[in-house]
């Protein structure tokens, strides 16, 4: 890593080298790229490079941090004649992603009603290690979510149809093949719809803080002081097993096809196998669980502020701004060397953002571009941006997702007790409620990266441009 050049502000280049047939970037400040060199997630970059068919560079965003085979904030391109999937570049959590709801609602009225909406919200909304919920699904109906995603969901009186005019797709993937999940996903799965799990997944309330861009503020529906929320989770077990199926899968195929790679944790098949396609449609198919996850979770909430503040539907108006995964690949069209075509994206901790026009940005926000969703930690800002051209030309139109984490969990819960953050937060105003005071301190904000020094690097690239930053008022952890 020696060798590093700094090509621009925030963009420097790991050349092509051994192995690698492409080089790596990354985006990142000066300081930022000094905790980075520390990391061996650059490392992995490097290696990213060296998969078979990559396109452009093997891409890292400003929340990089060491990972399964890519690093979390890791983007790579393959192209569909030569080139491979690999489950390392999407992640265990497969499509986890991220849910902005807006209201009407404003801080100042209702303000002395945030614990107990944070209550409603923790009895709602089940949170921890193996949470289950209220949704319990046979097989053929687990096969109806693999197949039709948040559609599934609003079907079932979990939502309006509204909700999916809003979401990444429509809510739901169509290469999925509900038939390739295996008999131990779906068990994973059939009792966790409409919960957030563990970990770094949470359901925040918000207020909008502060407005950067007012004319996409305003197309976004956002304005100062209004009550958000939002939702930050993925595809539970379920999605977690089909990795782990693939993964041996994968190892399997690597030797059947003779690839030759420079970590085993990159194991992958090409686009064109058997194995590929159908690990795609797997994929897919936990892609459509998470989001049908991040819609029930939707109802569960629009219940809960209801019943908590004795208002109906139409005085609350809690729709949804937008849902963006950070955990995936998938099939779009690029320009490379020129010429539009398609490639296999993956994007490990990194999330799309398209610019205005582009035809898979909803309708009503197509003037500006795409929602990016960006959040921070318990008790650091969430950001609100929006796709560029600048990062179809650069990222296959990708952008940050989040702070990146700094420090691992161990070492973070050695620094701090749990009720001692709890207290800390509730000092400052955050009502926070947890499952676990172990787990609470094992997401501390001093475990991640600054979110808006990210961001801002992201900005000043011209990746994402900010459009509004949300301040939390309320934390729901696993």
């Amino acid at each position: 890593m020696d060798g590093i050049k700094k090509l621009g502000e925030n963009l420097w280049e790991i050349p092509r080298t051994g192995a690698m047939n492409v080089p790596g970037r990354v985006y990142a400040s000066e300081a930022m790229m000094e905790r980075i060199r520390r990391d061996r997630a650059l490392e992995q970059v490097a290696n990213v490079a060296a998969l078979p068919g990559i396109v452009g560079a093997s891409l890292a965003m400003p929340d990089i941090h060491w990972g399964y085979g890519f690093p979390i904030g890791g983007v790579a391109a393959t192209a569909m004649e030569d080139g491979v999937v690999s489950p390392g570049g999407v992640g265990y959590d497969i499509s986890c992603g991220v849910r902005l709801l807006r209201s009407n609602l404003i801080k100042s009225e209702v303000e002395s009603k945030i614990p107990a909406l944070a209550d409603a919200l923790f009895r709602a909304v089940p949170s921890g290690v193996g949470s289950t919920g209220r949704i319990h699904l046979k097989r053929e109906e687990m096969k109806k979510v693999f197949e039709k995603g948040a559609r599934w969901a609003v079907e079932r009186a979990y939502g309006d149809r509204e909700d999916l005019e809003t979401c990444e797709e429509g809510g739901f993937l169509e290469s999925a093949d509900p038939d390739l999940p295996s008999a131990r996903s779906v068990e994973s799965g059939k009792d966790q719809l409409g919960t957030l799990g563990s970990g770094n997944h949470f359901l925040e309330i918000q207020e909008v803080d502060e407005i950067y861009d007012e004319r996409t503020a305003r197309v976004f529906g956002l304005f100062p002081g209004q009550v958000t929320v939002m939702v930050h989770t993925g595809s539970r077990g379920c999605g977690y097993q089909i990795c782990d199926d693939y993964l041996k899968v994968m190892r399997e195929s690597v030797r059947r096809h003779g690839i030759t790679l420079p970590d085993p944790q990159l194991s992958c098949a090409p686009l064109s196998s058997r194995e590929g396609r159908e690990y795609l449609g797997a994929m897919a198919s936990a892609a459509n669980f998470a989001r049908a996850n991040r819609q029930a979770i939707t109802h569960w909430v629009r219940e809960a502020f209801m019943r908590t503040l004795g208002v109906g539907p139409n005085d609350l108006r809690m729709g949804v701004l937008y849902d963006v995964c950070h955990n995936v690949a998938k099939i779009e069209e690029h320009e490379i060397g020129g010429k539009r075509t398609r490639v296999c994206v993956h994007r490990k901790g990194a999330t799309r953002a398209f610019p205005a026009g582009h035809p898979d940005v909803p309708e009503r926000y197509r003037s500006v571009g795409q929602p990016v969703l960006i959040p921070g930690t318990m008790g650091t800002w969430s950001y609100v941006a929006v796709g560029t051209e600048r990062a179809m030309k650069e990222t296959f139109g990708t952008t940050c997702h989040g702070a990146g984490r700094a420090m691992s969990r161990t070492q973070a819960a050695k620094q701090i007790e749990g009720h001692k953050l709890w207290k800390e937060l509730e000092e400052r105003n955050i009502s926070v409620r947890t499952a676990s005071y172990r787990g609470l301190a094992e997401e501390a904000p001093f475990a991640y990266k600054d979110v808006n020094e990210v961001v801002d690097v992201c900005h000043q690239a011209g990746l994402s441009l900010k459009v509004a930053r949300l301040k939390p008022l309320a934390v729901v952890k696993g």
